[in-house]
């Protein structure tokens, strides 16, 4: 059952559409590095479609029907648009998921400090990553510094082409023979990877010195110049302090903007394709969608790499509670009718999945591994092993999705994530299945997943907007 490589069957219409939607693309990764930029662009695009606020529409007491448009979030950093469909919602809707954070490394709360002429900032990596990936290249401060006075900062440095960038530095090979000898895991260690910010100290007088208020950055510099050089440059140029740490969520990530890859230019190379590639395209089909039968709904949330966890994770109450405001204005408020469309929906849980790579040939089992340029993936199962944690859709759903693939033309696949023994990874599947809603995975093929550049190809990024299309759609 192997599967025919899309780019045999591209019309010049067709290579012209992967071209502009793999240019917007990159724009979108470009720009939202993290879950917040990510939530704050879908909510601008989710507006300019024509969609209000859960919020404006409870306000103004409007009564949601077929065709209306609306969106949610929460703390920023997850958002749910849903556009009404012509059946009553207690008949289910159409949902595509996906998350919006990707693996990183997070600042730490009291991260700044100085060890011989260098100022660096301590940091804990986020999600399942090889460090010693991290190490040598240009790096990104992205985020939030809040302070007490409720004054929100937004940080980006290091993406112009006039920002400094930073980096993680590694050991010489000339004296890295010890730390070859290391296995992966540990040849950079966690508490290793600490972002070099600063090497020149603050200088001043004597005179200037005696007269500094303690804690100030004129203070510090007896001590530690070079500390103090940043904590005056944090002050005067982003408006912060050095107490403000504790209440910042800054991200440290590649720097730099994605970019066609290959001479042919038939691939994307950036940051974050896991799962921002999913994100997008199912975004995008939302956004785009006609008039739908079913209720479509878009749901991008945060913390899956680190188990879904938290108020923007898929296992808190949001997609519940955004679900059940939206049912109470279409007439439709009662809990038991709230249960009853959970169960009677239909659900991509979309999420990325390993490329085969000749490479490494043998960690795949190749007659059930994803191949570039073979479409939208399906995995019936993910979990590890003997399936531990996974969702694993029965056998009429996987048909029916068939089905919709098939009329809306979407080429497509199946896989499973490397070999039985090697193979493992979990996605949000089995969170909403646990209302008896039907769910299976899916997603883009990517190689090089969890490391700081990972690769996909433009003809998935293609197929799967339209099979997500084609859910919303026909499901």
């Amino acid at each position: 059952m192997e599967r025919k490589n899309a780019w045999k069957s591209y019309s010049a219409k067709d290579e012209k559409a992967i071209e502009a939607l793999a240019a917007d693309y990159i724009d979108f990764i470009s720009d939202c590095k993290t879950e917040r930029e990510c939530a704050a662009r879908a909510i601008e695009l989710a507006r300019a479609a024509g969609y209000i606020s859960l919020d404006e529409a409870r306000k103004a007491g409007k009564t949601l029907k077929e065709g209306d448009r609306v969106y949610d979030d929460i703390f920023g950093k997850a958002v749910i648009l849903v556009q009404i469909g012509k059946q009553p919602m207690e008949a289910g809707f159409n949902i595509l998921g996906a998350h919006i954070d990707s693996p990183r490394l997070d600042v730490k709360q009291n991260p700044l400090y100085e060890d011989t002429d260098f100022a660096l900032l301590d940091t804990h990596y986020y999600g399942g990553i090889k460090k010693y990936q991290w190490v040598t290249i240009p790096l990104a401060l992205h985020g939030v510094v809040v302070r007490t006075n409720g004054k929100v900062i937004n940080i980006n440095i290091g993406e112009d082409a006039g920002d400094p960038v930073f980096c993680i530095t590694d050991l010489l090979p000339h004296l890295g023979t010890e730390q070859m000898q290391k296995k992966a895991t540990t040849v950079v260690e966690g508490e290793a990877l600490d972002l070099l910010i600063g090497s020149r100290p603050l200088v001043i007088g004597e005179a200037a010195a005696k007269k500094a208020k303690e804690g100030t950055p004129e203070a510090i510099a007896a001590k530690e110049p070079v500390r103090a050089a940043i904590l005056k440059i944090m002050k005067d140029k982003y408006g912060f302090d050095e107490e403000d740490f504790l209440s910042a969520e800054l991200e440290v990530v590649p720097a730099g903007r994605a970019r066609s890859c290959g001479l042919d230019g038939s691939m994307v190379l950036g940051y974050g394709h896991d799962d921002r590639v999913c994100a997008y395209t199912s975004l995008m089909a939302q956004l785009e969608a006609g008039k739908l039968n079913r209720t479509g709904v878009c749901v991008l949330v945060d913390k899956e790499e680190i188990g879904s966890v938290g108020a923007t994770g898929m296992d808190s109450l949001f997609f519940e509670n955004t679900m059940a405001e939206i049912m109470a204005l279409a007439g439709e408020g009662s809990d038991l009718a709230l249960r009853r469309a959970l169960a009677n929906s239909h659900m991509l849980s979309s999420d990325v999945s390993a490329a085969y790579d000749p490479t490494y040939a043998s960690a795949y089992e190749p007659k059930n591994a994803a191949y570039f340029g073979r479409g939208l993936v399906f995995n019936k199962f993910t979990g590890s092993r003997g399936k531990s944690g996974s969702n694993d859709a029965n056998a009429e759903y996987v048909a029916k999705v068939r089905d919709i693939m098939e009329k809306g033309n979407v080429a497509y696949q199946t896989a499973e994530l490397g070999k039985v023994d090697l193979g493992g990874g979990g996605t949000i599947a089995y969170i909403p299945a646990k209302y008896g809603m039907n769910v299976i995975d899916s997603g883009v093929a990517v190689l090089s997943m969890h490391s700081p550049w990972e690769v996909a190809s433009k003809a998935d990024i293609y197929e799967a907007k339209k099979g997500y299309a084609a859910f919303l759609k026909f499901a």
